[in-house]
């Protein structure tokens, strides 16, 4: 282990001078990419410390042993060998984990699209459900949510929410949220008190740098138009809302969420610019799965990955057979338990697929 930590070493030795010569500090993107992959390799110098400082208590600790001559110092090495033997392993399998190649995907930004499925207006107040769940969660993890386009359902929710969240490894947490969500509940507008199933699609897309995609501006028409729904004196009366049309692939992404033309365009291109990358990677995804079938993350948008039941309380997850009866607090934001599970699942099916380099 600590000649493979040492290798990664060099790298981290190398990155650490790239970053600071000027060539690659004007090359935008390969110093974004050499930034974060600094940050990953710092986290593993730190782990690769414990693991030295670990294995020399052990080495320390079987010469004092060894030699005897001292009660006391023999007493105190075999404290320390049995605490070293203890915690190794679970650093060891610690740095398989964190050696396993990471999606260069998952740090990235992403864009979510929540759209109501099957059951009517009840489909639309429980996308509206699964916003307010992905809102109150990515404000637990201090990161940041704003809505870029939204259709409201006629009886409260929304047949379609569109919203960017930005901050740490936001992909690598909420890529496993993406596929059909289901609901089984007495609806608001059930006047009879039958059980109704209704689904919503949930959308993740990593978001693109202007450097992942490039578009070409003649290949995309741009339409302006007056915003619906609230928003004060601006609403119907400005053209501040932008609609663009990818004309080579018929993509269509819009926003009308700020008054502001300019920022309406930008946020509306960002859309764009992620469901190009996403096309891409689902064509990557779809020749990954060929090679192996991943259990959560396999990018079937039609798959239907968790139930949501009311008079139980119970929510479960069909990918990994989770059910947690602690639908409250699920549906209030508090869903880092399921990730937990999905993404240990993953990292496991990783630790197999990459067991040959260890």
């Amino acid at each position: 282990m600590i000649e493979k930590l040492n290798i990664v070493k060099q790298r981290f030795d190398e990155v650490n001078d790239l970053i600071i010569q000027p060539d690659i500090i004007s090359d935008q993107k390969r110093y974004v990419e050499l930034n974060k992959e600094y940050k990953d390799l710092k986290a593993l110098m730190d782990v690769r410390e414990k693991y030295i400082e670990l294995t020399e208590n052990i080495q320390e600790s079987e010469e004092i042993i060894a030699d005897g001559s001292d009660a006391e110092m023999t007493e105190m090495a075999k404290l320390q060998l049995d605490e070293a033997k203890a915690e190794l392993p679970k650093l060891d399998e610690k740095i398989r984990m964190m050696l396993v190649p990471k999606d260069p995907e998952d740090s990235k930004n992403v864009v979510m699209e929540i759209r109501a499925g099957a059951g009517g207006d009840e489909a639309s107040i429980f996308a509206g459900d699964l916003y307010k769940m992905y809102n109150k969660y990515a404000e637990s993890k201090g990161w940041k949510c704003q809505i870029v386009d939204y259709n409201e359902g006629t009886n409260g929710g929304f047949k379609e929410m569109i919203f960017d969240i930005s901050g740490e490894d936001v992909y690598g947490t909420l890529k496993f949220e993406a596929g059909v969500h289901r609901v089984q509940r007495v609806p608001q507008t059930e006047t009879q008190g039958r059980v109704h199933t209704s689904a919503a699609t949930v959308m993740v897309l990593p978001e693109a740098e202007e450097f992942d995609v490039e578009i070409n501006p003649k290949e995309v028409r741009v339409d302006f138009f007056c915003s619906s729904g609230p928003g004060g004196q601006s609403v119907n009366t400005t053209y501040s809302a932008v609609r663009l049309t990818h004309i080579p692939t018929g993509l269509v992404a819009q926003c009308q969420d700020q008054k502001s033309q300019h920022k309406n365009k930008e946020k509306a291109f960002r859309v764009l610019r992620s469901r190009l990358y996403e096309m891409e990677l689902a064509k990557k995804l779809e020749a990954d799965s060929a090679k192996r079938n991943s259990m959560v993350s396999s990018g079937d948008r039609s798959a239907k990955i968790r139930t949501y039941n009311y008079s139980q309380g119970r929510v479960t997850d069909h990918r990994i057979n989770l059910t947690l009866y602690d639908l409250s607090n699920i549906i209030n934001g508090d869903i880092q338990k399921i990730i937990d599970e999905l993404q240990l699942v993953e990292n496991t099916e990783k630790l197999k697929e990459n067991s040959d380099a260890f």
